[in-house]
């Protein structure tokens, strides 16, 4: 289906891609993976004939339609149904010739050869096909009959998702199609992409999505194509253990490498050695160098720890919410949120989700009814369009010092160290910043004043997958409370312990857990079409219910939680004494200590030996509790 043999691709300087040579067989699911700017949407152009190799050969099987996402989104007086229906292009061709006969009387064996193909390819169904595309996308019946024009932009270009996906090329290649969708139509998408029946490349940020969908990752690094089998989570598996495996060669190697000089530097001028060491020098010559494994870039998470509120820290009670004189967008709310609740947002785009964040945030006042916050309740609010506010001629050191201006120098790169900024990225101009740095200067500044509560709409948009993940482990560390919106359904799965449901114009707790919401979902969907619900299988018979999934849950974090409060307990006791252990050494390296005949230097030698031992018995209670966390079945 597709070549790539010894390619090579410029950009900027760069060379994007080093002689990557792959293969895609006709039928396989294919996930490309690689770091931020490492290539991959420049290699779905090539493949798609909008760019040109600048060398080796890129060869797509002859008569292969290949389908990419169309860069502007449909707009004009179609509705969103015949908008789909166009995308298939002989379908259309084939019904606009089929009037065209009927109205001119044309030739009856062509009009009986455009219907046997239009029989043939599904015509009749065509129309159904399109509609079940868009309603799994999130339109319904009514919003299909409207038309594109009617729509924003990220609308639209889930219509365009829906009119390449209705068009089933035999090689699909797709850039991140979960960035314009909510949870419940990237759920749908991953059902879909689960069983298309033709070949698939995809590139995406979402873990998940590549461990349901391909069968094989290619890792695109240095400008080369590394082929891995199984999804995600098997190639990070298999890669750490290719990149030991290299380790462990270049290790031996470096030995054999200094043991050959070293007999070439004894014995060179030594005419009964002279041969062997012309020998070993050409045969250090030969020998092909192991490249060291590439160091790899680790982005940190790590929210201040806040100070403890007691119970409720947030109440809504009968809260109705809207915007100017429109009817309420949300009503009846009575919730309630404590320091250790872990909540996420499920509902579809639309239903009010941000609405209720801005609720919970004290951004929009309740028409009626109360929101009751604790006296010292602070709150961090993550909004991705917050990016766009941010000044492009100033610094993340310069931002951090307009939200902290009594803080130092010192304090205020520390901050900004928790979330991944060196010296030298502190002081880059905001507008060089990629889509990632952004999204994490914008947590850096939101917790700021160690919030109690941080509520993330949508945090995930702009972060790569190693960024997704050091997101979810800082979550799960932090000890306040935590309310979430994303369409990433990995990180939901990982950080949420309850789901609240905002839809038919509310928002209520959602009793089960992601699973659940997905048969929820396909319920919901089988219930428009007329279908019954099937059996439950052998499999999810024996399944805990909800509820009984949420106490376990809740066990396992408060175990965890009281792990980590003896873990932190000790790592400061760490730090305090080695402070302390190190003064004493200064003042007993201080000469003046000695030219009296006090007992002072007595006296700090024994607290020497009191702080090495207590240091030693605190550190021993740090790595035990970390220990006890990683087996606990709460800490992964």
């Amino acid at each position: 289906m597709l070549q790539i043999n010894d390619a090579v691709y410029r950009a900027g300087g760069h060379e994007l891609l080093d002689r990557a040579t792959a293969r895609i067989a006709k039928g396989e699911r294919v996930g490309l993976v690689g770091r931020n700017g490492s290539g991959k949407t420049t290699l779905l152009r090539l493949i798609g004939g909008t760019l040109a190799l600048d060398g080796g050969k890129l060869t797509v099987a002859r008569g292969v339609r290949v389908g990419t996402l169309a860069q502007d989104a449909p707009s004009g007086p179609d509705s969103l149904l015949d908008t789909v229906l166009a995308a298939d292009t002989e379908l259309s061709a084939l019904m606009a010739e089929a009037d065209q006969c009927t109205d001119s009387g044309a030739d009856p064996a062509r009009i009986a050869e455009v219907h046997e193909r239009m029989a043939t390819i599904g015509a009749d169904a065509a129309p159904a096909r399109a509609a079940r595309i868009l309603a799994g996308l999130g339109f319904d019946e009514a919003a299909q009959a409207r038309p594109c024009a009617a729509l924003s932009g990220g609308w639209r270009m889930r219509v365009a998702l829906g009119a390449l996906l209705f068009s089933a090329p035999d090689l699909l290649l797709l850039d991140e199609p979960t960035n314009h969708l909510d949870l419940e139509a990237t759920l749908w998408l991953e059902g879909f992409l689960a069983t298309y029946p033709g070949t698939l490349l995809l590139v995406s940020h979402d873990r998940r999505l590549l461990n349901r969908v391909p069968g094989r990752i290619l890792h695109l690094d240095g400008g080369k194509l590394v082929s891995y089998r199984g999804g995600y989570d098997a190639f990070v598996r298999a890669r750490a253990e290719r990149a030991e495996h290299q380790a462990a060669l270049r290790s031996r190697q470096l030995a054999e490498r200094r043991h050959m000089q070293a007999f070439i530097d004894r014995f060179r001028a030594k005419a009964t050695k002279a041969r062997q060491a012309q020998s070993r020098i050409k045969a250090l010559e030969r020998m092909e160098p192991i490249a060291a494994a590439a160091a790899q870039h680790k982005v940190t998470f790590d929210f201040p720890e806040p100070t403890r509120l007691a119970p409720p820290i947030l109440n809504l009670e009968g809260v109705d919410a809207g915007y100017g004189d429109q009817p309420p967008v949300l009503g009846g709310l009575d919730l309630r949120l404590d320091m250790d609740d872990r909540i996420a947002l499920i509902g579809a785009n639309g239903n009010g989700k941000s609405t209720l964040m801005k609720l919970l945030a004290g951004r929009l006042a309740p028409r009626t009814g109360r929101r009751i916050a604790s006296r010292k309740l602070a709150v961090g609010y993550f909004a991705q369009d917050q990016a766009e506010e941010l000044e492009l001629g100033a610094t993340p050191l310069e931002l951090m010092a307009r939200a902290l201006p009594e803080a130092n120098q010192t304090a205020l790169r520390a901050h900004l160290g928790r979330f991944g900024f060196s010296e030298r990225h502190a002081l880059l101009k905001v507008g060089k910043l990629s889509g990632g740095e952004k999204a994490r200067l914008l947590f850096a500044l939101m917790t700021r004043a160690a919030p109690h509560l941080l509520l993330l709409d949508e945090p995930t948009n702009h972060l790569d997958v190693e960024a997704r993940d050091a997101l979810i482990g800082a979550l799960n560390a932090y000890p306040g409370a935590v309310v979430l919106v994303s369409h990433d359904p990995h990180v939901i799965e990982l950080t949420a312990e309850r789901l609240w449901l905002v839809d038919d114009g509310t928002a209520r707790p959602f009793d089960g857990d992601m699973e659940d919401y997905r048969r929820y979902l396909q319920d919901r969907r089988r219930a428009a079409r007329g279908e019954a619900r099937p059996a439950p299988s052998a499999r999810t018979r024996g399944r805990p219910s909800p509820k009984d999934r949420r106490r376990a849950d809740a066990e396992a974090r408060a175990a965890v939680a009281h792990l980590r409060k003896t873990a932190r307990a000790a790592e400061r006791r760490v730090e305090t004494l080695t402070r302390e252990k190190k003064e004493i050494e200064r003042r007993l390296a201080d000469s003046a200590l000695y030219e009296s005949n006090g007992a002072g230097p007595r006296e700090l030698h024994v607290r020497h030996g009191e702080v090495r031992r207590a240091l030693a018995d605190a550190e021993e209670a740090w790595l035990k509790a970390h220990a006890a966390m990683d087996d606990s079945p709460g800490g992964a």
